[in-house]
């Protein structure tokens, strides 16, 4: 059967469009990745999950070395200056302590590395560069030691938003300033104080502004435009319709990304996640304390419990989906055992995968085939079928241990699956021979192991562990 075509839906163009690369032999896709100032939140795993996932297909699609995935760290930025003052550190203290927390929670969420973890500290020559173009163009200007952005000077600003500017201007936030031409400019570059960090640059010694970080570290890392570009919907404007007009006007060019990609917003328990409601939780503290629902969560179970709902939709985080999620995985895991042979991934999950990244879809085509793995097993045939449970979850990040693993990772007691048949064999043979006390007796003894029989006229059809 043929690999079905990978469609996307394009924020740029408020279309599903089926994904044409640039090259296929190298397929190139950059997300905004954190700014480490403090742990990330869980509204902050979901790109993170989303777009591992979407790397994931990449890499089958295309082959695992034809695809780059970029993922920057912001290391320099006004909230980790003032973090790093309150807690009276360095803020290269800081942004080290809190990179390694955030490597440590995205791997236990069961992501790939990405092929690249730019950091904006190392980038400040292509910031430097990229803003030389634009004020040479005439799309930035430098004023009282900043340099910004001429907004009116590129005609199509506002086009990823969809927004005029005096919409936009409206609608945000803008900082008020004696240099600035107009209220939508942006600032590419800023002086830096003595206790600040600061590169020498052609406009005195300074610090660049966030939009200007991710324009430079995507030109570096995968050139001038690349095929996708993804985040949370929250960074279409400004940040992202900022990225667009820096790389377009300093390199000419019609676009920045063919594909633009944002997930939805998240929210706990029916409300909007704050501080303030004290619904705010980290993805550390998920994983390692009993912050929420009174109890630590395997990063597994945080990554499924993401992938039930379309990337695109928002998404009500809730204690409740996590245990659900949970219960499923037990069960997934029952089915495929402790085996480490994999077949190749199910047809119809690439295919709900390709149509826009549908993992609502993908893990109910895994519900099929956990349950055609489990029964087999379970009747009594002694051997597992070669089904691609394993093969098509891990194209999702899932089942990417042994049942054994899960288990002990959950605490709970290992069952020895050939005991367990012996037991049913066992049984079967005293409801042969109407023996039913030793066949209750039998069956008392497994469920005191915490295995539930299911029995028909003709006996035992199959068996679960009770949790």
């Amino acid at each position: 059967m043929s690999t079905p075509a990978l469609k996307i839906y394009n924020t740029l163009t408020r279309t599903k469009e089926e994904f044409r690369p640039i090259d296929p032999a190298h397929v190139r896709m950059y997300v905004c990745g954190p700014t480490v100032y403090d742990y990330a939140h869980i509204g902050n795993a979901r790109p993170l999950i989303v777009f591992d996932v979407l790397f994931r297909l990449l890499r089958h699609l295309y082959g695992a070395e034809h695809v780059a995935y970029v993922r920057n760290i912001t290391d320099v930025d006004d909230k980790i200056n003032a973090r790093a003052f309150e807690r009276g550190i360095s803020i290269r203290e800081l942004t080290e302590e809190t990179n390694k927390v955030f490597q440590q929670d995205v791997k236990a969420l069961g992501c790939l590395e990405p092929t690249v973890q730019p950091r904006a500290t190392e980038h400040i020559a292509q910031m430097v560069a990229i803003i030389e173009r634009l004020t040479a163009s005439g799309h930035a200007y430098a004023a009282d030691g900043h340099v910004l952005f001429d907004v009116p000077s590129m005609q199509n600003y506002g086009r990823l938003s969809r927004r005029s500017l005096d919409e936009m201007s409206a609608g945000a936030r803008v900082d008020v300033a004696p240099y600035k031409r107009g209220d939508m400019d942006f600032v590419l570059w800023k002086p830096s104080k003595e206790n600040e960090p600061g590169w020498d640059s052609p406009w005195g010694r300074g610090r660049p502004g966030w939009h200007i970080e991710c324009s430079a570290m995507s030109w570096a890392h995968l050139g001038e435009t690349f095929d996708i570009h993804g985040g949370g919907i929250d960074l279409v404007f400004p940040h992202h319709e900022n990225e667009i007009a820096q790389s377009c006007c300093a390199f000419g060019q019609d676009v920045m990304a063919n594909y633009w990609m944002h997930n939805g917003f998240l929210q706990v328990e029916g409300e909007k996640m704050s501080k303030s409601l004290g619904n705010f939780v980290t993805i550390h503290e998920l994983l390692h304390t009993e912050k929420f629902g009174g109890r630590k969560w395997p990063g597994e179970v945080l990554r499924l419990a993401m992938l039930r709902t379309h990337y695109r939709q928002p998404i009500d985080w809730t204690v409740k989906a996590l245990e659900e999620a949970e219960k499923t995985l037990d069960r997934w895991y029952d089915a495929v055992g402790d085996a480490e042979w994999e077949d190749a991934p199910n047809n119809k999950v690439v295919g709900a995968l390709c149509d826009d990244l549908n993992t609502h879809s993908a893990l109910d085509e895994l519900h099929q085939l956990a349950f055609a793995e489990s029964s087999a097993w379970r009747a009594g045939s002694g051997v597992r079928p070669l089904k691609p449970l394993r093969a098509s979850a891990r194209l999702l990040g899932l089942l990417q241990m042994t049942k054994s693993e899960w288990e002990q990772l959950r605490g709970v007691p290992s069952i020895d699956e050939a005991e367990i048949q012996a037991y049913i064999s066992a049984r079967g043979l005293a409801r042969a021979s109407k023996n039913w006390a030793e066949s209750d007796r039998i069956r008392d003894e497994l469920a005191g192991m915490g295995i539930a029989l299911k029995d028909n006229k003709d006996g035992t059809t199959s068996w679960e562990v009770k949790r």
